[in-house]
C-alpha cells in the first residue's frame, strides 16, 4: 500500500514512494515549473509530450494565475508535484473527459531529460492511479499518448495499463502521421496488478 502523510505546512496528502514522492503544488514551484516549461534548458520533454500542439509562449505572471488554481486546499488536487531527493521534477494531474459519466483521464510529465529511463515515472504513475482509485468514485482510469512516445506507452503497459483503442494517423508532427493511443485500467485490474508491483511491497498506510 501507498504511504499518506501530511506536509506540515499543507492539510492535502502528500504520496510518498520509494523513489519519488508525490506531494501539492506550492508557491515556490511556479517559477520553477515555468523555466521547466517555457526555458531554454530542458527542452527534450516538449518532444514527446503532444508536440503536435505549439507551445504558445506565456509570461510568468500569466502561468502563475493560470497556476493558481492548483494552489487551492482540495482533496483529491488536480495536479501534483513530483519531487526526488528534495527536487520538484514533474508533475502529475487528472482531468475529466466527461464527468457527468466519470470518464477520468491521468496525465504525467517529468521535464529533465537526466530523470528520464530510471523507473521513476513509472513509479509516480503507479501511486497517482492508486491515489485516484482510492480516492474518486471512478472504475477506470484512462490515460491517452501518441505512438512517438513509446517510454509512455512502455511504462503504462507495465501498470498494467491496456491499449483500448489506436486512432491511426491521426497526429502530425514534423511530416510524419502518429498514430493516437488510448489506454486504460479499470478499478478491478488495477487492484490485481498492484499486487505485483515493487512500488506497493511491504508497505503500510496512514493518514
Amino acid at each position: 500500500m501507498t504511504i499518506f502523510s501530511l506536509w506540515e505546512d499543507s492539510p492535502l496528502t502528500v504520496i510518498k514512494g520509494k523513489n519519488v514522492i508525490l506531494r501539492p503544488l506550492k508557491e515556490s514551484d511556479i517559477p520553477i515549473l515555468y523555466r521547466y516549461i517555457y526555458g531554454k534548458e530542458h527542452t527534450e520533454w516538449k518532444k514527446y509530450d503532444a508536440p503536435y500542439y505549439p507551445l504558445e509562449p506565456m509570461s510568468l505572471e500569466a502561468f502563475a494565475s493560470a497556476m493558481e488554481k492548483h494552489l487551492r486546499k482540495k482533496e483529491p488536487p488536480g495536479r501534483m508535484i513530483i519531487e526526488h531527493l528534495g527536487e520538484a521534477i514533474g508533475t502529475v494531474n487528472y482531468y475529466w473527459e466527461d464527468e457527468s459519466t466519470r470518464w477520468l483521464e491521468a496525465g504525467i510529465v517529468i521535464y529533465p531529460s537526466r530523470f528520464w529511463s530510471r523507473g521513476l515515472g513509472t513509479e509516480a504513475l503507479a501511486l497517482w492511479i492508486d491515489y485516484l482509485f482510492q480516492h474518486l468514485e471512478i472504475a477506470r482510469v484512462g490515460l491517452t499518448t501518441w505512438s512517438g512516445n513509446p517510454r509512455m506507452i512502455r511504462a503504462a503497459e507495465k501498470l498494467g495499463m491496456k491499449m483500448e483503442g489506436r486512432l491511426r494517423k491521426c497526429r502530425y508532427y514534423q511530416g510524419v502521421y502518429y498514430d493516437s493511443i488510448r489506454m486504460g485500467i479499470l478499478r478491478e485490474e488495477w487492484e490485481e496488478a498492484k499486487k505485483e508491483l515493487p512500488f506497493f511491497q511491504n508497505r503500510s498506510a496512514s493518514r
